[in-house]
């Protein structure tokens, strides 16, 4: 049996390449263990008992963080799993569970110090495993956070760009209205048969609805007024007072009123006064729809500039107060919400930082969003950015309640979290710490009641080192 045993191992696709004598070794420590489907070979939470042979099936490895279980990892026949040699793994983050009927070869987690001493190339070949396991589950957890991230700024950003597009689309709407009235009124006016100079004191009229497009803001108290005012003036006057709240809603001052009923006699001034609120309220319309469509495209400045998402993923000099204005600008609908105030302080000619834009912002975002959580209502969240010596040092404080002492030893680990099941998958805060790492940088905490700081420090960039 154990020379059957061997010719398995050595026809094995990761451990065919070791010496026969090291794979009888394996082959005399091991334990052949056979597994049915829904067999859980190791559990969430368990260290795993030993060294894991995959000679048939197929086991995949599910974590739930918060949205269901998802395979993160697989081994077939021919993959290693379980402890390997210098693995510092203490607990899986899911349960390992075959997918098929499965046969292992387990070697107990005791011997591995025996393996790693008298199995040299079979060591090294585990090893170069475990480099490999370790650069998937990175992989995976990056991409998990990355499409926490995602949904929260997706959330954010609908919110966002709703408030123009419906600003846009009732302004098109309105506009529709405003042109025909326009059309209509300008055939009347037509055949008024006014003389040039009249006309002349229409244009300088019109010309108040052309000058800025800055038009004034009233409260609702002062537009009621104004429309009263308006409506007097208009029954005075012998004019159909229906057009006082199309007309109040125009820059046109009293003056100009009066400057027209003293040109225009009053079989006429019905027809130019309509003729007025319509364009000058089509023009209204128009630099409501520009300033909204605006307003848009901010955002997708702001959010292209936060994901460098055109920009190839290499070190590149970075201006760190672009990216955190950036940031600030996608996550302004969540501080909205919680009626929060987010400040960021930037000393004069901030130098840039060499690193990966992408995962510097990533950085920011995290970390403001995280204090964001933190505050309460109308709470406060600052960032302050300073050279000390070849560094460049980003701070985010907030005023909440704090990371107790017992707990904050524990934010930068994976999975951990305090926040409520489905809402937090306890990888943003290791996530930092690696990109953090990834840009040459170091990350530290301190926080009491009141006040958390989170301090990020990040290596100048070379042309800056003056």
């Amino acid at each position: 049996m154990l020379h059957g045993l061997v010719e398995r191992l050595s026809a094995h696709r990761t451990l065919s390449a070791a010496p026969r004598h090291e794979l009888e070794w394996l082959a005399s420590r091991g334990t052949l263990r056979e597994l049915p489907v829904g067999g859980v070979l190791t559990s969430k939470g368990a260290r795993p008992e030993g060294l894991f042979v995959v000679l048939t099936g197929r086991f995949a490895m599910f974590v739930d963080r918060g949205a269901g279980p998802r395979k993160i990892m697989e081994w077939r026949a021919g993959d290693v799993t379980g402890v390997l040699p210098y693995s510092r793994v203490s607990a899986p983050p899911g349960d390992s569970v075959a997918q098929e009927a499965s046969e292992i070869l387990a070697v107990p987690a005791v011997d591995l110090q025996a393996l790693a001493e008298q199995c040299h190339q079979t060591t090294a070949i585990l090893v170069h495993a475990m480099l490999d396991r370790v650069r998937a589950f990175n992989s995976s957890d990056l991409h998990d956070e990355k499409m926490v991230s995602l949904g929260k700024l997706s959330a954010g950003l609908a919110h966002e760009l709703n408030n123009p597009a419906a600003a846009i689309e009732r302004g098109a709407s309105l506009l529709d209205e405003k042109l025909a009235c326009f059309q209509a009124a300008s055939i009347a006016l037509a055949s008024c048969r006014l003389s040039n100079e009249q006309l002349a004191v229409i244009d300088r009229v019109r010309e108040t609805c052309a000058v800025s497009g800055d038009f004034t803001i009233r409260t609702p108290i002062e537009q009621a007024e104004r429309e009263e005012t308006v409506e007097d003036w208009l029954a005075d006057h012998g004019i159909d007072t229906g057009i006082a709240e199309a007309l109040a809603d125009t820059p046109v001052t009293m003056s100009s009123l009066d400057a027209l009923a003293a040109s225009i006699d009053s079989a006429a001034l019905s027809a130019v006064l309509r003729s007025l609120s319509a364009g000058c309220g089509a023009r209204i319309l128009a630099e409501e729809i520009k300033d909204a469509a605006m307003r848009i495209s901010g955002i997708v400045i702001a959010v292209k500039g936060f994901t460098h998402m055109d920009q190839a993923p290499v070190a590149e000099d970075v201006d760190l107060l672009r990216g955190l204005n950036n940031t600030v600008a996608v996550l302004r609908a969540k501080a909205r919400s919680k009626s929060a105030t987010v400040t960021i302080d930037s000393e004069p000619q901030l130098p840039p930082v060499r690193g990966f834009a992408g995962e510097i912002n990533q950085i920011w975002a995290n970390l403001i969003d995280n204090a964001l959580d933190a505050i309460p209502a109308s709470g406060r969240v600052e960032i302050k950015a300073s050279r000390e010596n070849n560094k460049v040092a980003v701070r985010v404080i907030d005023n909440g309640l704090g990371i107790p002492a017992g707990v904050r030893e524990r934010i930068f680990d994976p999975f951990f979290t305090t926040k409520p099941i489905g809402q937090g998958t306890g990888l943003g805060l290791d996530i930092v710490r690696r990109l953090v790492r990834h840009n040459d940088g170091a990350i530290s905490v301190e926080s009491e009641p009141g006040r958390t700081e989170f301090r990020v420090l990040l290596p100048v960039a070379d042309g800056a080192l003056v």
